[in-house]
């Protein structure tokens, strides 16, 4: 995998699995659990790379349980993993259906979300909110994912 690299692993019925990085670079990475819709099915692993620049001010769907997100990775869960870079002085505002949740973490930058600061590795549950609004500070990279 590279950076911006997207990995979507389904255990179903069962799967051995190793993960090592093979580069003297460190490595950041993010490895988010979900529950899936229903327990079992075929194991299935697929990576896929997703520019920047697909992201650039904007919240892109990287992976979805969702039919409609049609260009996402396809996931066995009712949730959403969606990705942003934000320039300095940058606003966003996300859409959250009512029913969601959504985990925010900051994967580099700072930004003001809702008001409150938050800086890299910083990690917020936003419920309760139809939108949040999102200051970039600085040059800044976002990772969400929301749940149903």
């Amino acid at each position: 995998m590279h950076a911006g690299d997207v990995q979507v692993m389904s255990a179903g019925t069962g799967i051995r699995h190793t993960e090592f990085n093979q580069s003297d670079v460190p490595l950041r990475l993010y490895q988010i659990w979900l529950l899936p819709r229903e327990p079992g099915g075929e194991p299935r692993w697929s990576s896929r790379t997703f520019p920047s620049s697909d992201r650039s001010g904007r919240f892109a769907v990287l992976a979805s349980g969702y039919a409609q997100d049609k260009d996402a990775m396809a996931i066995r869960a009712d949730a959403r993993l969606l990705c942003a870079t934000l320039k300095a002085g940058e606003r966003v505002r996300q859409p959250l259906q009512a029913a969601q949740q959504a985990y925010l973490v900051v994967a580099s930058g700072r930004i003001e979300v809702e008001g409150d600061a938050m800086g890299p590795l910083d990690g917020a549950v936003i419920t309760q909110l139809a939108a949040i609004d999102i200051l970039a500070l600085e040059d800044t990279e976002l990772v969400m994912v929301e749940t149903g």
